[in-house]
């Protein structure tokens, strides 16, 4: 019993040292955000009953399309700000659909500490009455319906220890040449790591890897997606633009994702005087049009006649 009673007082001496050492020179920060890498969550609600994992009806039945949007992230997907269009089979197969685009008609809240599922909004392409197929059907006869939908997004960024320092040789308070701890909101393009350097005396950078999480494709709000689908565009503003001069790969204020990945690097503008000595948090917020596809099979049989 001796011999167990110094092993735990061993354990419980090494755990209290490895845990002092982990926390080194630099606070731990608590982020004021949920995090993840989700945006908004398409699903197709039920339209008939399923056989063999299949949605399946007959040629004499009718059915609802409804789409069911979940906004999984931390940023609130305003009213319009969402749109739907249906692809795949021709429209003249079908009749009681109205619209094959469709936006949100209400605001869809986000994702906060009272509200971990967030908000959601049911988009119905059969409004008034349950649509119906037209043509005849020999056997049975597969459709595929391709739901494209996209959203307006913002993933926003707290780099939460800057290190404003004029003289970098001073050993005090903070150090310039190091990774820094950064909070990002919830949200399919996110930021990966923050490095903080040195651009010359006095004049200090932040270098953010940006990345596309998400399955889908991203352009900057009001232009086109890349048909090629060579990459991904996003917009970006830092909260004090006085101040700091970003750019990626030599375009201000944009950044272009390839293979899903792209750097942003923010320079200070103004040097600072040797006396300058402080730490704060700098914000960045990233813009964008997210855009996913998703499938939808419905199995069409022959009825009895």
């Amino acid at each position: 019993m001796m011999k167990r009673n110094h092993i735990l007082i061993f354990l419980v001496c090494v755990s209290v040292l490895l845990v002092a050492c982990s926390g080194g020179n630099k606070a731990v920060i608590e982020s004021p955000f949920i995090g993840g890498t989700d945006g908004a969550v398409a699903v197709f609600e039920p339209m008939s009953i399923e056989e063999n994992g299949v949605d399946t009806i007959f040629d004499s039945d009718d059915f609802i399309i409804e789409v069911v949007l979940k906004n999984k992230g931390e940023e609130v997907i305003p009213k319009g700000k969402a749109s739907f269009r249906l692809l795949g089979p021709p429209q003249s197969a079908f009749k009681n659909i109205p619209s094959w685009i469709l936006t949100n008609t209400e605001d869809i809240d986000k994702v906060t500490e009272f509200n971990l599922e967030g908000g959601e909004e049911v988009i119905a392409f059969t409004p008034n009455d349950a649509a119906t197929y037209s043509p005849s059907v020999t056997g049975f006869h597969d459709i595929t319906f391709n739901l494209e939908y996209s959203y307006d997004y913002k993933t926003h960024v707290i780099v939460s220890d800057v290190c404003f320092k004029g003289d970098i040789t001073d050993p005090k308070v903070c150090e310039v040449k190091e990774s820094k701890n950064a909070a990002v909101s919830g949200a399919p393009i996110t930021v990966t790591s923050v490095a903080q350097d040195t651009g010359g005396k006095g004049i200090i950078l932040l270098k953010l890897d940006i990345s596309n999480a998400g399955d889908g494709d991203s352009t900057i709000v009001g232009e086109d997606f890349d048909k090629a689908g060579r990459f991904d565009q996003i917009s970006y503003e830092i909260d004090e633009p006085e101040k700091w001069k970003c750019s990626s790969g030599g375009r201000e204020g944009e950044a272009r994702l390839i293979d899903g990945r792209a750097q942003v690097i923010c320079k200070l503008k103004t040097p600072l005087t040797e006396g300058e000595l402080y730490t704060k948090p700098v914000r960045l917020t990233l813009d964008y049009t997210y855009k996913e596809l998703l499938l939808k099979q419905l199995r069409i049989k022959e009825s009895a006649k």
